[in-house]
């Protein structure tokens, strides 16, 4: 988020309360600081032909509440006070589109690594914005390397929980790609095959058939990856989503895209310079794009479920 998308929003939900965008503040010693004990979420509000609708937002607020699971975290709010209360943020900054941020976190009260006795706090932040690897991204695609930085494994640390403090590794990811060029990274697992984006799931198409890491390839479960799954089969595609991929399946692959609330469908052109297919957007990853966006955009009245009407 750019400062230009700052200034145009005023307010944030925090443990209960609309405050001013400059007040939603914590104190320096608050836990999830220090240890990352937080659990987000990133989702997309669309400008639908009936009007501003919360996409699979059902879905992110039960991602939200599992994630907080493994960390004996009780968030204090139930899942219908945090749609009323970002149903009322989105129409009080009249936003007809945004993303939308759910934390909770671990707060202030001792700085041992235990975070007993802490409380949980709760905030959500809505913002405009765009497309998170750039407009031309999503006709053109974008460059990405492989990462140094492996994925950790779900023995070390739960892969599907969307915790804070485990972004550190995305962070790394992206920014030894960036410094080097490219628009993002991919990240392999430990046993060296691919996981994911930083902040997005990926997938392979070979031979007009669609192939996307399986849950036990250290991934988390992507909610977008999960709709775009049902669209490619909904479209005809045979999709194939319990698989490994090897690093060398990537260089031979006839097209290769990411999926993510923030990144939505966004094509690989390059890996490591190697150029993915003829070097832009192929044709089932159009396809699937076109779907995607007629559907959030509500050009078409299937899947209506999976809107949350502000």
């Amino acid at each position: 988020m750019g400062f230009d998308e700052m200034e145009s929003v005023n307010t944030i939900w925090m443990d209960g309360e609309f405050v001013d965008w400059d007040d939603a503040q914590i104190h320096v010693l608050t836990h999830g600081l220090h240890y990352g004990s937080g659990v987000f979420e990133g989702a997309r509000c669309y400008d639908t032909a009936n009007g501003p609708a919360l996409f699979r937002w059902e879905e992110h607020l039960e991602r939200l509440y599992q994630s907080a699971q493994p960390y004996e975290m009780e968030i204090d709010h139930d899942p219908e006070e945090l749609t009323e209360a970002t149903i009322e943020l989105i129409q009080r900054q009249e936003l007809p589109s945004c993303y939308i941020r759910p934390i909770a976190f671990y707060g202030y009260n001792s700085l041992g690594v235990s975070p007993k006795d802490c409380p949980t706090k709760t905030a959500i932040a809505v913002w405009p914005w765009g497309a998170y690897l750039g407009e031309d991204a999503l006709e053109n695609g974008i460059d990405v390397m492989i990462s140094s930085w492996r994925k950790h494994a779900s023995s070390q640390i739960p892969t599907n929980a969307k915790t804070t403090g485990l972004y550190v590794n995305s962070m790394l990811a992206g920014e030894e790609a960036r410094r080097n060029g490219f628009a993002e990274a991919i990240v392999l697992n430990k046993e060296g095959n691919v996981a994911e984006g930083p902040g997005e799931n990926l997938f392979l198409v070979r031979d007009g058939e669609i192939y996307t890491p399986g849950l036990s390839e250290s991934i988390l479960d992507g909610i977008t990856r999960d709709a775009v799954i049902t669209l490619a089969e909904d479209l005809g595609y045979t999709v194939h989503d319990t698989v490994s991929i090897s690093r060398g399946e990537l260089n031979t692959a006839d097209e290769l895209f990411f999926t993510g609330s923030a990144a939505e469908v966004t094509p690989i052109r390059k890996v490591d310079n190697v150029v993915i297919g003829d070097g832009s957007r192929g044709p089932v990853t159009e396809a699937i794009q076109s779907r995607f966006f007629e559907v959030v955009e509500r050009e078409t009245d299937e899947y209506d479920d999976w809107f949350t009407y502000v």
